[in-house]
């Protein structure tokens, strides 16, 4: 078989799995998903087509409702890169006449001339080459365009004016046009091998009642079918027709016990795995960010935080139980954890990628005396200081970063606690719900046990600094009573201030959070 044979096959099965990811959710009465398209529709943004409940569609970065997502696929057969010039080349996306850009215009202009709200999605498992201007504007955490930023120089000497002055060139538009186009446009770049595809490919079988893929066959029925019923001209579905489809190819599963609802919270995206098409509701705080740094800083309190305590105390709860997707900052996190804790009666469930999909709850496994523990170590800092630094250091090692920031800001702190894990800090040091469960309550019983013992420490404020899974912070969210007073910390991953901390949400709140 050529590459050219294999490249050809391996981008259909790209766009197969990504069809399925989508229409499985047809099959879930509560998704906001009503209608899905493969190879129909719209010239160029044809591949795949999502249409939303408009009650309950999702939002896009700028918080208005996405009424439908087109997407074009673009699958590679060795890592690369793009750049804001291939998407005016027609070769790019093997065309002959019409590039990518020209084919997005076309479809934004026929979304709005019938007021539909649409966002246009070049899906690939390119990266954007990172000395081209395009990828310092495209936001990693909500995919779409920086368009501010895009929009910034004024002359067409500089990279964005070069960038804007070829774009509208080619598309023979005005910078007003060309606006409106790029904050419709948005960009999933996935570095998910097909392996990683089938794993999520998987995940939506399971959640939605299809047969799941054989786990050990290099290829799935879902690789394929589609194709045969495109040929059957059955491109467009709804929920009855995907459904009846589904049952006359015998894809769906013996009837089990209805899975659980999902309930999710994101302050940002999944390239692929967007947590709209597998969650019944979702807190979308997405547009409160700039990328990951919040717009406002009084917002974790005024504006985040009461949105987050009125989302979860309204999710039902049949058995007291209830399952959670936190793709979001670790003060989100804890700060759920805070709103759910052990008055709430909730028992939460929590979707955890590790790098798998999984669920962890605090009884999912019983523990046995090998489990990792913490080792703790204390550090003087400044005798006439006031408040306890906490680096907890799960996933990754926390104590040399927290000491930068320490230097850089001098003379406030009383002292140190490093938390590591016996055996050190890594992505796979926590290995189940019970685990992460049991080490929050072991670190929340050292801060209290150290308040009662140390009358320095009984009355003064924790500055907790976490690199852990999501679902340990939450869990430690539900000590927070044994925490208090405390302030919590986000670390500048994407160096956009200063790749530093900075101060996010304080229990109870207080007007310095470097006191």
């Amino acid at each position: 078989m050529t590459q050219a044979v294999v490249t050809r096959r391996d981008g259909d099965v790209f766009q197969a799995r990504m069809f399925w990811l989508y229409a499985a959710r047809l099959l879930d009465e509560g998704s906001p998903i009503i209608r899905v398209g493969f190879e129909s529709g719209l010239k160029g943004f044809d591949d795949i087509w999502v249409e939303y409940d408009p009650l309950r569609a999702p939002q896009d970065h700028r918080g208005n409702s996405v009424h439908i997502e087109r997407m074009q696929c673009k699958w590679h057969a060795i890592p690369g890169s793009f750049t804001h010039g291939d998407l005016v080349r027609p070769e790019y996306i093997n065309a002959t006449t019409t590039s990518m850009l020209q084919r997005a215009l076309a479809a934004h202009r026929h979304d709005k001339a019938n007021e539909c709200t649409s966002r246009l999605v070049l899906v690939t498992n390119h990266m954007a080459d990172l000395a081209d201007t395009l990828a310092k504007c495209i936001r990693s955490k909500s995919l779409n365009l920086d368009v501010d930023k895009l929009f910034q120089g004024t002359t067409e000497r500089s990279a964005t004016g070069s960038l804007r002055k070829l774009w509208c060139d080619h598309l023979d538009i005005e910078e007003e046009e060309l606006r409106a186009l790029c904050n419709s446009l948005a960009f999933h770049l996935s570095r998910d091998s097909l392996d990683g595809l089938r794993d999520l490919l998987d995940s939506a079988c399971r959640a939605n009642g299809l047969v799941r893929p054989e786990p050990n066959a290099s290829v799935t029925v879902y690789d394929g079918n589609i194709f045969e019923w495109v040929g059957q001209r059955r491109t467009v579905f709804d929920r009855s027709d995907f459904k009846d489809k589904c049952a006359q190819e015998g894809l769906l599963a013996e009837k089990s016990k209805a899975a659980p609802l999902i309930f999710g919270v994101k302050s940002f995206e999944h390239p692929l795995d967007r947590m709209e098409n597998r969650c019944a509701h979702v807190l979308n705080l997405v547009p409160e960010f700039d990328e990951r740094t919040i717009r406002d800083e009084s917002s974790w309190r005024d504006s985040l935080l009461p949105k987050l305590r009125e989302f979860l105390l309204n999710v039902p709860s049949e058995d007291g139980r209830i399952r959670l997707a936190i793709e979001a900052h670790a003060t989100l996190a804890f700060a759920a954890g805070a709103v759910l804790d052990a008055k709430s009666g909730r028992l939460t469930e929590l979707e955890q990628r590790s790098p798998v999909m999984k669920i962890w709850a605090p009884d999912d496994e019983t523990l046995s005396s090998a489990s990792n523990g913490w080792v703790f170590s204390e550090h003087e800092l400044d005798p006439d200081g006031s408040g306890t630094v906490c680096a907890v250091s799960l996933t990754r090692e926390t104590e040399g970063s927290v000491r930068q920031f320490l230097e850089e800001n001098p003379g406030h702190f009383r002292r140190l606690l490093v938390a590591t894990l016996v055996g050190g800090a890594s992505p796979r040091a926590i290995t189940s719900g019970a685990h992460a469960n049991h080490l929050a309550e072991q670190l929340a019983s050292k801060i209290a046990v150290d308040r009662v013992i140390d009358i320095t420490a009984r009355r003064e404020r924790y500055h907790l600094f976490i690199s852990a899974p999501n679902a340990f912070t939450f869990y430690l969210g539900r000590q927070a009573s044994l925490l208090k007073p405390l302030t919590l910390y986000e670390f500048d991953f994407d160096f956009q201030a200063d790749g530093s901390y900075r101060p996010s949400l304080s229990y109870p709140e207080i007007t310095s959070a470097l006191s």
